[in-house]
């Protein structure tokens, strides 16, 4: 790329790559000279994951079928988007967590299986879920981290099915266990990570 094409800017990660192109024909031609080019090195490019996707936003409002990729655990495309110069809401491609990282993370939470392990403390549950939250959100919190708050929701309904099982005052009140995690967070944030760097979420 840097010898034949050092005017197109494009970037790696390991064996996922992204080139960007100023039209649909410019594109189609690079990823013919792509292919060609890794044939000769006994090598080629994913079947179904090699695509030509149309970066749509307020700027560029053509049709094309595709106009979303999935990059780094991030899914960038059409997004409302606030403009800090502008100070109005319009339509930029953005990246965001993407939902295939969700699902990974909510596997993640479930793994832990902290809904049985009725034996530890609140405090040994943020123990073992804090370093994993703090993590998704120093990565993907960087843009739109307002989408994150699936993950958010998923692990306060883990918490609150916890404490449903561990304190028999709770069991069978969903509510009154709600209510009882709202105060929590509100009196003690500091307990977890999430509470403290997101307002999103709901424990019903």
């Amino acid at each position: 790329m840097k010898r034949t094409h050092p005017d197109r800017p494009w970037c790696r990660y390991a064996d996922d790559g992204l080139v960007h192109c100023r039209t649909k024909q410019e594109a189609e031609a690079l990823k013919a000279e792509l292919q060609a080019r890794l044939a000769e090195c006994q090598l080629q490019m994913h079947p179904t994951k090699t695509r030509i996707v149309y970066c749509k936003d307020d700027k560029r409002k053509g049709a094309y079928p595709i106009v979303k990729f999935d990059f780094l655990g991030y899914e960038f495309r059409p997004r409302a988007v606030w403009g800090t110069q502008s100070k109005r809401v319009f339509c930029g491609f953005a990246p965001a967590v993407s939902p295939s990282a969700l699902k990974t993370m909510r596997s993640k939470i479930r793994e832990l299986n902290i809904r049985s392990r009725t034996q530890l403390s609140l405090a040994d549950v943020a123990q073992e879920i804090n370093p994993i939250v703090r993590g998704w959100f120093g990565y993907y919190g960087r843009y739109m981290p307002s989408a994150l708050g699936p993950m958010v929701r998923y692990v306060n309904q883990t918490v609150l099915a916890w404490a449903m099982r561990k304190f028999k005052r709770f069991r069978g009140h969903k509510i009154r266990t709600s209510q009882f995690l709202q105060r929590l967070v509100k009196d003690h944030a500091s307990l977890f990570v999430h509470w403290q760097l997101s307002k999103m979420g709901a424990f019903a």
